[in-house]
C-alpha cells in the first residue's frame, strides 16, 4: 500500500509542476505596441473588491448568473449525496469480510463523498448572490 502511496503523490507533484503560474507568462512584445492589434490579449478583470463581501462576477460566467435559492439548493443536495454516501460506506465497512474482498468500496459512494466540498462552495457561491441581491 505504501508503493501505491508514493506513486500516487509522485504523479500529483509531477502534474502540479507541468503548468507555469500566470504571473510568470510572458506576452509577446507586440501586444504593446498596437492595441488594435489582434494579438493583444484580454486579461481577466481584476477580482479585488472592498467591503463585506465580493461581487458576483468572482463565481464566473456560470454562477455569477443563478439566483440564490439555486445555489441553496443544489447546496442541500449535494450536502445530502455526501451525507447518504459516507453513512452506506460505513455500513458497508461494518459487515464481515467488507475488507478481505473489497465490497466496501463502491464507485458511486465515492462518488458522492465529493458532495461535501461542492456544497462549501455553492452555499458560499449562494450567500455570494445573496449578499448582492440575486
Amino acid at each position: 500500500m505504501s508503493k501505491l502511496s508514493f506513486v500516487i503523490a509522485s504523479l500529483v507533484v509531477a502534474m502540479s509542476q507541468a503548468f507555469v503560474p500566470a504571473s510568470q507568462v510572458r506576452t509577446p512584445a507586440a501586444a504593446f505596441v498596437n492595441n488594435n492589434s489582434p494579438l493583444v490579449m484580454n486579461m481577466a478583470e481584476d477580482m479585488y473588491w472592498e467591503g463585506e463581501y465580493p461581487p458576483s462576477k468572482v463565481l464566473g460566467p456560470i454562477m455569477s448568473k443563478m439566483p440564490s435559492g439555486v445555489l441553496g439548493v443544489l447546496s442541500l443536495f449535494f450536502l445530502g449525496a455526501c451525507a447518504y454516501s459516507v453513512g452506506q460506506s460505513s455500513v458497508l465497512v461494518q459487515e464481515p469480510g467488507a475488507f478481505e474482498n473489497g465490497t466496501w468500496v463502491k464507485w458511486y459512494y465515492v462518488l458522492g463523498s465529493f458532495g461535501g466540498p461542492l456544497a462549501w462552495g455553492t452555499h458560499v457561491a449562494s450567500w455570494i448572490q445573496r449578499k448582492n441581491g440575486m
